[in-house]
């Protein structure tokens, strides 16, 4: 026996298990998340975390300077907005399920839910962007520890 987890057949509790070995179905953890956003792995050069936008809110805008960012929709449909400032965003697509977004550190970023159902994403950062063990239920818990 090992101690690495793996909670792929496993109910899934939702908790930051890095910087240890770890295993997980991520569409199942990304489905159940409620939070606005949860850190679910944290390591030392890499962040996993899970996020639910509520409909016709976003994820507010912001930059990361030192950060690039992956983003996966594992359900819902959406907006992203990049650009160099936050007044010239001149990149604009539409995303849905099983859509991915890459966001280079040093661009202004917003993604906004244009779904009637929660917008479920996971985003990787490199290196992690929030202390380990973050939740924020909501955005505005999200906005107050910025």
């Amino acid at each position: 026996m090992n101690n690495y987890k793996n909670y792929g057949n496993h109910d899934i509790v939702l908790k930051d298990y890095g910087p240890n070995p770890f295993v997980i179905d991520i569409n199942k953890a990304t489905l159940k998340n409620s939070n606005f956003r949860l850190a679910l792995w944290t390591g030392t050069h890499l962040q996993l975390t899970l996020m639910s936008i509520n409909t016709r809110d976003d994820i507010g805008m912001e930059m990361h300077s030192d950060v690039d960012q992956f983003l996966r929709i594992e359900s819902g449909q959406g907006l992203v907005l990049m650009g160099d400032s936050p007044n010239s965003m001149d990149f604009s697509k539409k995303v849905y399920d099983d859509y991915i977004i890459m966001i280079p550190a040093g661009k202004w970023h917003n993604i906004i839910n244009t779904g009637c159902t929660p917008l479920k994403v996971y985003s990787l950062y490199a290196p992690p962007n929030h202390p380990w063990g973050t939740i924020h239920e909501t955005k505005e818990d999200a906005e107050e520890d910025h």
